[in-house]
């Protein structure tokens, strides 16, 4: 069989006999991060010049030093990790690697290649959405085209087709498309308008920040129940991220692993936990958009400032709207990137700035606390939708009249594919043995979430919108909630944005609460 390893540079082929009978050697100095197995490889590591130290597989010690070759069978697709300790210290880690496990190369590799897959995908999704063909109009009825925008990519990942570990793709759409669209759909925002929304967005957004605080302890003691394993510090520490992340977004998670200590392991297979189960509830969420205002009469839910605003901000495109010129598109495409630039520069003063005042604190809790302000992605986010604000007061706002929100929305759907190239469904299958457990906590956690918001929204008789903004505000962050609220109307983006940030700024309190009732839980 083939065996093929990856280096950070290239792909080469290293072996080429049966890998039952023969072992890759590798010194665990240059380990690399993604392995390539037709079957499930063996590895024996060598560590060189590190001696007894305690070595650590997938979070468990292995009661091994570092003073010998270690040989791992049959390792399963999907994270792992390999973490020395100093001998009779847990806590202090020496060095850590972690090792990605794939059945084989994609087919295709080449970002340039990648992209254009993506692309076509998107035209194919809006190809048959707007086809007069019977067949498509009823697919469609059930099936919003902006989670098929989402789900070709998981499935092209899934099956190997395409990788989101070859691809930069991702952090291309999250640092540049992403900011440039926030600022774009925030230019035609009337801030007075989006006041008159009333407190049933910020109610609903709390809800779903209360569903996720309460739900993460109560689905630990119910699997529990099932299989008392789980309460061990290693899982409560691992769904404090998840917390983290369903919260704010990706810097709180950061943060909360930083506070608890969660190991490279635990926090691989929460990171895969996290994505899945988001990824199919904002599916979910995006399928009742289709039934919106049957669930309005469910709720008994009056939208009509949701339709005023969406009527208001749809008008005002409409009077502005012209034939764009080269020169406008130049304009507006010049105004946008250059505030991004801005917002980058800005994050990248502000992030270290704030990170160096935080290593001065002598409270290291509330320095622990803090740590997602000194974030960078964090401040790309806030600076570029403070930006998007502030060009809505000014002459800039008429770029709505050349497609501001329309540009905006194209790369909000380039983030979305990318987005979904991250899902690998085959590799949740793979490792079922490790994830049921922890995917059971997760399916249930979002279901209380779910019925807090569902409660709330009846008890208060608050829209559909509000309850699907305010929990992706929460689960999914910048990169989700404008997207959902899109989905309503594109004229409705900015509303998930503001509310987003504001999940970024409760994001790592709210985890914290919530970890320490799990904590709690696991004695």
């Amino acid at each position: 069989m083939s065996f093929h390893y990856r280096s950070q540079t290239h792909l080469e082929m290293v072996h080429e006999k049966n890998i039952d009978t023969t072992i890759e050697a590798v010194s665990f100095h240059d380990l690399e991060e993604l392995y390539y197995a037709s079957e499930h490889p063996d590895l024996k590591i060598t560590f060189d010049t590190l001696y007894d130290y305690q070595i650590y597989f997938d979070g468990k010690n292995t009661g091994l030093l570092s003073n010998r070759d270690i040989y791992l069978k049959k390792l399963k697709r999907g994270d792992h990790n390999i973490t020395l300790k100093k001998k009779g210290n847990k806590k202090e880690i020496l060095i850590s690697k972690n090792i990605k496990i794939k059945p084989a190369p994609p087919w295709f590799d080449n970002d340039a290649t990648v992209l254009g897959i993506l692309m076509i995908a998107l035209f194919i999704v809006f190809r048959t959405y707007n086809s007069d063909r019977s067949y498509f109009k009823k697919f469609y009825k059930f099936v919003p085209a902006l989670l098929m925008c989402y789900f070709i990519p998981a499935a092209l990942n899934s099956f190997g087709i395409i990788s989101s570990e070859e691809s930069e793709l991702y952090f291309i759409a999250s640092r540049y498309l992403l900011p440039a669209s926030l600022i774009l759909l925030c230019l035609s925002i009337d801030i007075p308008a989006i006041k008159r929304l009333g407190s049933k967005a910020i109610i609903m957004f709390f809800a779903a920040t209360a569903g996720i605080v309460l739900g993460g302890p109560f689905a630990l003691w119910l699997v529990s129940l099932i299989s008392p394993d789980v309460l061990n510090d290693e899982i409560w520490r691992g769904l404090s991220t998840v917390a983290g992340s369903w919260i704010g977004g990706g810097a709180n998670q950061a943060a909360m692993k930083e506070i608890y200590g969660a190991s490279d392991q635990i926090f691989s297979a929460m990171i895969i936990v996290d994505v899945f189960v988001a990824n199919l509830f904002m599916s979910i969420l995006l399928f009742g958009i289709g039934y919106n205002k049957k669930l309005n009469r469910f709720f008994k839910a009056d939208d009509s400032a949701i339709e005023n605003l969406k009527s208001k901000m749809e008008s005002f495109q409409a009077g502005v709207t012209r034939v764009a010129t080269f020169n406008d598109m130049i304009y507006m495409l010049g105004i946008t990137f250059f505030f991004v630039g801005m917002a980058h520069l800005g994050a990248d003063i502000l992030a270290p700035m704030i990170s160096q005042s935080l290593e001065t604190m002598t409270n290291l809790d509330a320095a622990r606390l803090l740590k997602q302000f000194g974030n960078s992605f964090f401040w790309l986010v806030v600076l570029s939708t403070v930006f998007g604000v502030y060009l809505s007061f000014t002459k800039y706002r008429n770029f709505e009249g050349v497609g501001a929100s329309k540009m905006g929305s194209l790369f909000l759907y380039v983030l979305v594919a990318t987005i979904g190239m991250k899902m690998d469904v085959m590799e949740l299958i793979a490792n079922w043995g490790v994830f049921k457990f922890l995917l059971s906590i997760g399916l249930i956690w979002i279901t209380v979430h779910a019925l807090f918001l569902f409660v709330v929204a009846k008890i208060i008789k608050a829209p559909f919108f509000y309850v699907a903004v305010g929990s992706q505000a929460n689960v999914g962050g910048a990169a989700s909630a404008p997207i959902v609220a899109g989905a309503f109307s594109p004229s409705l983006a900015p509303v998930g944005v503001l509310l987003a940030v504001l999940g970024y700024a409760v994001g790592t309190f709210g985890a914290i609460i919530c970890t320490i009732m799990m904590k709690s839980l696991a004695g």
